[in-house]
Formats: structure tokens, C-alpha cells, sequence
């Protein structure tokens, strides 16, 4: 029944918010002060591990475009606290709980915390979100963006596409509204910002494991939905990765769930603390998985990553960067994976 509800629910604000914005927020350049910009809240309630990381780059837009500048974050669940724990400009950060009906009465208290704060400008990440949109009308604040699609940005930009960079490319092209000159730098990475101790510690826990000198690949198996690869399909190609990699070790990252789609034959890796995964996967040559919260924290950690792509989200969700590559596993070989992955290793 609380599903069928939330179902409704969403359904209600979207059509309740899809207009939004669209003509009680229009730039006055006459008032806009780039220095007077000190108070900055980014909307994203989505409590998506993936989803969460992937407005990291918009975080460290906004820090480069205001220096100074102190970012508070309306998001969903308790990831954030962690993700963005060594973020210098991030004060405060507003939790939605998880289960909205179940935590009532902490739910309604994130949103009236909202009221006690007045911004210089919010920011919507995603336009399509219900709760992004209202709580940007909902808060007080001298500029409003709501993240609404350019139609330039979209024919411009080759990658706009992604989900981690349309925020960005919409938002410089909002500011050039204001006389600020159109940022034509490169879309930040997404970002863990681990510390050297946490690094250090990652190390310690890779050796522990493999106790030897080679490099490590390592390996996630698991995704949500149709995005889960089958068990006999990872078998295949684990078996073709230790007779191409007798080299590495490879070691499998493992899930919450504690679950293996190679039957655990690899050496493995247990964590729940999001931090400590990513300071083990960045101390690994290489990391090779299907497209999860898991492939957007291993491109975190700066460590280059394979993301495989079995659905048509690729040009969404492909990670970046750090020779980082996609593969679209439908429409090639494992002849072809293995070609890739050989390049990202090379380089």
C-alpha cells in the first residue's frame, strides 16, 4: 500500500511541479553581484549512492565560479555526510529520510529547516526532480535556478548527455545571463577528495588481501535490476580475465548485499563504509563493472574504470576520465573487451 502511494505521489508533484520556475525567475543582471554570492544551496534528493556522487563535479563548479563561497545540500538518506566530508566549501547538509511515511515527522522538519536559512542562489540539479523543483521555490533566495535544459548547450556540447555534466553546462549558460563569461573549461571529475591517511589505508588493505607485488584489477559483479549481469555471464568473463591477466590479481569488491555473481572463486572485499571502498579501489591498477553506484565511486577514487553497459543509458551514466571507458557489451565481443581494457591499462 505505501508503494502504491509514494507511486501516486510522485506523479502528483511532478505534474504538480513541471512548471515551475519557468517565468518567476528571470535574471536581472542590473542586481547580480558575483562577489555578493556567499550562500549557495544545491537541491538533489536522491538517496542513490551513484546519483550523489555524480553532482560532484557541480560542487566543485560552483566552489571554482564563487570563491569563498559556503554550499549547503538538501538531499535524501545519510550518504552525503560521507561523500562530501572532506569538501572545504560544504557547510550544511539537509537529510530527507529514506522511507518518507515510516520517518513522518523527520521528513516534514528537513523541509521546514529549509525556511530558516535565505540563500544567495539555490540550485536545481536535476529539472525533472519534484522535490528539487519544490524546494527551490520553497526556499528563500535573491536567484533561483530551476536546471532547466539549453537548447544551445545541448547541440554544442558532444557529452551533454551526462548526467553529471548537463547540470553544469545549464548552469554556466544561466550565469552568462548575468554578464559572467561563458566557462568553456573542462567539466570537473567526479571526486571521493580522499585523504592521504585514507589512501594509506586503502594500500594497507589491498596488500593484506593479495600479499604479493603484482597490480590489482578489481572487480564488482553485482547491479541493481536489469542492469545485473547473470551469474553465467560473469562466469565467462571472469574466466577469460585470469587467462588474459595472470599478471594481476584480481580481487571482487563485494555489495552491501554480500552476494557474488562469481560464486566467490576471486579473493574478496567487504565494506559498508563508502570511504574506505573507494580508498581500497584507488590503491587498484584498474576497476571493471557493470553500471552502479559502485562504477561511480571506483571513477571517484580516480581510479580508471571499465563501466559495462548492457541498456541505452551509456551516454547518461559512461564514466569519465582517468581513462576511464564504457562498454556497450550488446553490440560487441569479449575479444573487444578485452582490447579496451588492455588500453586503459596501458595508459
Amino acid at each position: 500500500m505505501l508503494k502504491k502511494i509514494n507511486t501516486y505521489r510522485r506523479a502528483f508533484t511532478k505534474r504538480l511541479t513541471k512548471n515551475i520556475g519557468h517565468s518567476n525567475f528571470e535574471p536581472n543582471i542590473a542586481l547580480f553581484h558575483k562577489a555578493e554570492i556567499k550562500n549557495i544551496l544545491i537541491c538533489r534528493p536522491n538517496a542513490r549512492l551513484g546519483n550523489q556522487l555524480l553532482i560532484s563535479p557541480l560542487i566543485q563548479e560552483v566552489a571554482t565560479t564563487f570563491p569563498g563561497c559556503k554550499i549547503d545540500l538538501f538531499v535524501k538518506g545519510g550518504l552525503s555526510p560521507f561523500i562530501f566530508k572532506n569538501y572545504e566549501n560544504v557547510n550544511t547538509i539537509i537529510q530527507l529520510p529514506n522511507k518518507h511515511f515510516k520517518h513522518f515527522g523527520k521528513y516534514l522538519k528537513s523541509w521546514l529547516s529549509l525556511k530558516k536559512k535565505k540563500y544567495d542562489l539555490i540550485i536545481n540539479v536535476e529539472k525533472d526532480s519534484s522535490s528539487g523543483r519544490l524546494s527551490t521555490q520553497f526556499n528563500r533566495s535573491k536567484y533561483k535556478f530551476l536546471g532547466d535544459t539549453n537548447e544551445d548547450s545541448q547541440s554544442k556540447y558532444k557529452d551533454y548527455a551526462h548526467i553529471a555534466k548537463y547540470p553544469i553546462y545549464n548552469l554556466r549558460n544561466y550565469l552568462t545571463l548575468f554578464g559572467i563569461k561563458d566557462n568553456n573549461n573542462p567539466i570537473p571529475s567526479l571526486d571521493l577528495k580522499l585523504s592521504d591517511e585514507e589512501i594509506a589505508q586503502g594500500k594497507k588493505l589491498v596488500n593484506d588481501i593479495i600479499q604479493n607485488e603484482k597490480p590489482t584489477i578489481c572487480i564488482f559483479t553485482f547491479a541493481t535490476g536489469s542492469k545485473c549481469y547473470s551469474e553465467s555471464w560473469w562466469e565467462t568473463f571472469y574466466d577469460r580475465l585470469k587467462a588474459e591477466y595472470e599478471n594481476y590479481n584480481i580481487i571482487e569488491v563485494l555489495p552491501v548485499e554480500n552476494v557474488s555473481q562469481i560464486a566467490f572463486r576471486a579473493p574478496t572485499f567487504y565494506s559498508r563504509d563508502v570511504r574506505e571502498i573507494g580508498s581500497f579501489i584507488a590503491n587498484t591498477a584498474l576497476f571493471i563493472g557493470a553500471d552502479s553506484g559502485i562504477m561511480h565511486l571506483a571513477s571517484a577514487a580516480k581510479t580508471p574504470t571499465v563501466g559495462l553497459f548492457s541498456g541505452t543509458n551509456i551516454t547518461k551514466y559512461e564514466p569519465y576520465n582517468n581513462n576511464s571507458v564504457a562498454i556497450d557489451t550488446n553490440n560487441s565481443t569479449i575479444d573487444d573487451w578485452i582490447k579496451i581494457i588492455n588500453t586503459a591499462l596501458l595508459k
